[in-house]
């Protein structure tokens, strides 16, 4: 079956959808919210909470999106004050309840990385053995010489990882095939600092995540949280248009959203990312300052853009859900979203490896991660190239 894909026959064509299309998608979302709001109640939010409630959890997070991005896109023709209000409390509702997800995938991907670059059984390396050694190694077992070689490694950024003896992953999936495997040696080094290095991740991101959850269940029932929850109740049943909205086109604007978002991608280095061995997410990610490097933060505005475009178009669309679904959008997003993971992986790997007293073996186990994750941030990078320009061959034969 032949896909469909954004046609002059799409959202953006058609008879002119209007401050009623706009009001009756908001209020769809609000009625999500409240549903989903519901339904986490319903089954639980403690610390044991159910599958039910981390759906419910993630449909908060969605609707509140989508209100939010609308407010963003369609302010002119809704209540400035109202807009101005909402905003950044359905930010802060989206961004808490992400959090302890956030956590959760942050640490399955770092030690599947873990276990795929030393090649040792991922059961072995995280329970007891590795986090009492990993015990050892913070405590009373590290050497003065390990605590050197650790600061050693932390000050060049991983240069020792991101050198010859790094396995990390060559290319993009679709880039080519890997690097060959790295020789017997360096494999074992490797080994013997990965089950450490995982039970410290292991236990610095679940005590981020039990943080996260806690302050989730404490924003959930504070009185911020109630007075957003009934203004989305209000907004279920009544939208604050402006009188201009009743006629408005509501196209013009969505199509600022996406120019926004051309811009952006316009300015970001593409030439470079059409490369897959081009190495310049690693190069720049061996900077030894705690603070994320510059680079990542133009990939991540043009995530941000790429998801207002998208809710745009289902505003467009209506409430009844009728947007007709891109897959080249859908694709491109997906990429940044390995980006956004893959930077902030690496930054967490790197944010361990500054723990004190560990020893050079668990610190070139996370310099290797490191570098890893940063190639995985170039592979994400090489995917969205490929997947934008895909979009825009399909714009010009149009």
């Amino acid at each position: 079956m032949a896909q469909r894909h954004l046609e002059p026959t799409g959202p953006l064509a058609g008879p002119a959808p209007t401050g009623d299309t706009l009001a009756g998608y908001l209020r769809a979302q609000a009625t999500e919210f409240l549903r989903a709001l519901r339904l986490h109640r319903e089954t639980g939010s403690g610390a044991n909470g159910s599958e039910g409630s981390v759906e419910a959890a993630r449909a908060l997070r969605r609707s509140a999106r989508r209100i939010s991005a609308s407010l963003h896109t369609f302010q002119p023709l809704l209540d400035t004050d109202w807009c101005e209000a909402m905003r950044p409390e359905l930010a802060w509702v989206s961004g808490t309840l992400a959090m302890e997800h956030a956590y959760t995938s942050r640490l399955e991907r770092l030690l599947n990385a873990l276990h795929r670059l030393s090649g040792s059984d991922r059961a072995a390396g995280t329970h007891a053995d590795a986090a009492a050694g990993a015990r050892g190694d913070l405590a009373a077992g590290t050497r003065a010489d390990a605590a050197a070689g650790s600061r050693a490694d932390v000050a060049a950024g991983s240069r020792t990882a991101g050198a010859a003896p790094v396995p990390t992953r060559a290319a993009p999936r679709d880039a080519g095939p890997r690097n060959p495997p790295p020789p017997a040696q360096e494999r074992s080094n490797l080994t013997v600092g990965a089950a450490k290095a995982g039970a410290l991740l292991d236990r610095q991101l679940n005590l981020a995540r039990t943080r996260a959850h806690s302050t989730a269940l404490q924003a959930l029932g504070s009185s911020r949280f109630h007075a957003i929850a009934d203004k989305v109740a209000v907004l279920a049943s009544e939208v604050p248009l402006t009188p201009a909205a009743a006629t408005a086109d509501l196209r013009p604007l969505a199509t600022a959203a996406k120019d926004r978002l051309t811009d952006a991608v316009t300015a970001l280095p593409l030439v470079t990312a059409g490369h897959p061995y081009n190495a310049a997410a690693l190069i720049h990610g061996l900077s030894p300052d705690t603070v994320p490097h510059p680079q990542d933060a133009p990939w991540h505005q043009v995530r941000l853009l790429l998801r207002l475009h998208r809710y745009a178009r289902e505003a467009v669309s209506g409430p009844k859900g009728n947007a007709v679904v891109d897959l080249r959008l859908l694709s491109a997003g997906q990429a940044l979203n390995r980006h956004r993971d893959a930077s902030e992986a690496a930054a967490a790997a790197a944010q361990a490896a500054r723990t004190p007293r560990i020893a050079p073996a668990t610190a070139y186990a996370l310099g290797v991660l490191h570098a890893d994750q940063r190639h995985e941030v170039e592979a994400a990078r090489f995917a969205f190239q490929q997947a934008w320009q895909k979009e825009k061959e399909a714009v010009s034969t149009r």
